[in-house]
């Protein structure tokens, strides 16, 4: 059975990025997301959101992509902050959340 393929969009404005991502988020995949977060980094932006409303499928993969990004923008001084997703990437994101700020579930308020 195929995978759905994942898109990224990128939009900056005033050093800060917006990547929004469709589609599923695995083990093919994540490398695509690792590359797009990265090139955010390598290009000097100040912030990164990260929209995922559109993803409808996250695996240890791609958390492990995300959080590796979250990592490596924190020790740039960069925030990333994922916004919008869908309630079971949401959980998977809360799940393995520690005391880093990194999930913001739009008009909600809530963090994780």
């Amino acid at each position: 059975m195929p995978t759905e393929t994942l898109t990224v969009e990128r939009h900056d404005r005033y050093g800060r990025a917006e990547i929004t991502l469709a589609g599923e988020i695995d083990m093919a995949s994540a490398p695509i997301v690792r590359h797009a977060l990265s090139r955010c980094l390598a290009d000097g932006v100040h912030a990164i959101e990260v929209h995922l409303a559109q993803v409808g499928f996250c695996d240890c993969s791609g958390l492990s992509a995300l959080l590796q990004a979250h990592r490596q923008a924190a020790a740039a001084g960069v925030s990333l902050r994922l916004r919008d997703p869908r309630p079971v990437v949401a959980r998977l994101i809360a799940l393995a959340c520690t005391d880093t700020p990194l999930l913001h579930l739009g008009g909600v308020g809530e963090d994780c």
